[in-house]
């Protein structure tokens, strides 16, 4: 029987800025279970990055996690102290950002930012730790490794160096893994082989994964479940293949209908509008502003977090009577 390997409940992560409070995540709640695949997917600002920047607890100043709970593997992580998370950090969650030009350190070589966290968690000799980062650049299909181990950052391609950030979180093989964005800035040749690669080692680790990403595209190439956010709160829940054929939020369907398909006649459907400031966000559903469904009720009470059928979750007022178009 499965279980739930992180369990985070009504999270909220605001930034206390001088313009004013700003509420990044607003009360999600989202479980992962063990060795699935589940993607966090909106726009830009919708929460995805800072959520995961909560559970590893290294969210920037002035942000502040001021509401919630964050279990892994049972533990509350918010009960932990600094020394703490960083022993778990890397050996048992680890993240790829996206983009590895800012992630990796430009004044180290490869070999000392691959053996430095080998070290520190895996208590190996200088020499094991070396083998070790070898094996992990051949294992994410870097070529001539040898000599890659002591370039620097900056002599590499942006793909390299996303695989060399691949190989990096998985030096300590942990056992959940946050892949933010780790495609956006490569061009759509590397993002297939990046995205392959995620893949298989998830399956050969066996490792939980959260793909972060705005693209639908890459949410059904690899996910199984799929959890929406919207200006810091959760829109919609179910496994991928449901929310693509029978999405029950409007925001769920306007995403889908932004993806572009081969078979696709008709132009892309834009969502009108910007995520709203998140300093005063709307009052009601923080999407009405931009939803061609909403009615007064949206604009005056927020909805409730509705199951729809089992493993199957959404909050929207009018989910029961909008027949939405989803994708086959």
């Amino acid at each position: 029987m499965t279980k739930n390997l992180l369990d985070v409940t009504g999270l909220r992560t605001y930034f206390f800025t001088e313009a004013g409070v700003v509420k990044a995540v607003d009360g999600i709640s989202l479980s992962v279970e063990e060795g699935k695949t589940v993607g966090l997917v909106g726009e830009s600002g919708s929460g995805k990055s800072v959520t995961a920047q909560s559970v590893l607890r290294i969210v920037p100043r002035p942000g502040r996690i001021v509401d919630g709970t964050i279990k892994f593997d049972g533990e509350n992580l918010l009960e932990k102290s600094e020394s703490e998370m960083r022993k778990m950090r890397g050996a048992k969650m680890a993240v790829v950002f996206q983009d590895p030009t800012t992630s990796l350190n430009p004044v180290y070589t490869v070999k000392k930012q691959l053996t430095d966290i080998i070290l520190l968690h895996k208590g190996l000799t200088k020499e094991q730790a070396t083998k070790s980062a070898l094996g992990l650049l051949e294992k994410v299909g870097i070529q001539e490794p040898e000599s890659r181990l002591n370039a620097y950052p900056h002599e590499l391609s942006g793909g390299m160096k996303q695989r060399i950030a691949i190989a990096r979180a998985l030096s300590c093989e942990p056992r959940l893994l946050f892949a933010d964005e780790p495609t956006t800035n490569l061009d759509v040749t590397i993002q297939a082989q990046v995205l392959d690669l995620l893949k298989q080692l998830q399956k050969e680790y066996g490792m939980t994964m959260v793909m972060i990403t705005h693209d639908m595209g890459i949410v059904a190439d690899m996910t199984e479940r799929v959890t929406v956010l919207y200006a810091g709160k959760v829109m919609e829940e179910a496994d991928t293949t449901t929310l693509f054929t029978q999405p029950k939020h409007p925001y769920t369907e306007a995403l889908l209908k932004a993806v572009p398909s081969v078979t696709q006649t008709r132009a892309l459907e834009v969502i009108p509008g910007n995520i709203p400031n998140l300093i005063e966000p709307p009052t009601g559903c923080v999407f009405h502003p931009r939803c061609k469904y909403a009615k007064d009720i949206c604009m005056k009470q927020d909805p409730q977090w509705e199951k729809v059928a089992e493993g199957h979750y959404v909050a929207c007022h009018r989910w029961r009577e909008l027949d939405l178009e989803g994708k086959s």
